[in-house]
């Protein structure tokens, strides 16, 4: 059974995948039947094959990730976060609040993010 300091930790390991680009890493957090909406209002992705290949259309380059705050209760977390991208022709930061829930083995079962355009800014 996942427990929230469980569920803290699995963002923070989430976090760290999305900076590196680990695609592999990110994809082995969630639940093989888990689903991705980013952000809300899109296309949701359900399952592995297709989680990865979603993952796998983020833009490469230099990326950094910080966490402005984390909360975790039962089997859900909340997260506010920044997501910097150096594009090579520029870098951009984006303003996302995401939110997960984890099933009782500790993996993702779902991932939302809530972003739009006016989130990103050039830095």
């Amino acid at each position: 059974m996942s427990s929230p300091e469980a569920n803290a930790a699995t963002v923070k390991r989430y976090l760290e995948f999305a900076a590196k680009g680990d695609v592999d890493g990110i994809v082995d957090l969630y639940a093989d039947d888990g689903t991705v909406e980013d952000p809300v209002g899109s296309e949701v992705h359900i399952g592995s094959q297709a989680i990865r290949g979603f993952y796998e259309q983020v833009p490469d380059g230099d990326k950094a990730v910080e966490i402005i705050s984390l909360r975790t209760l039962g089997h859900e977390a909340a997260f506010y976060w920044t997501l910097t991208i150096d594009l090579g022709e520029g870098r951009i930061c984006i303003d996302i609040i995401s939110t997960m829930t984890f099933n009782a083995d500790g993996k993702i079962a779902s991932m939302k993010a809530y972003w739009g355009t006016e989130n990103i800014k050039p830095v």
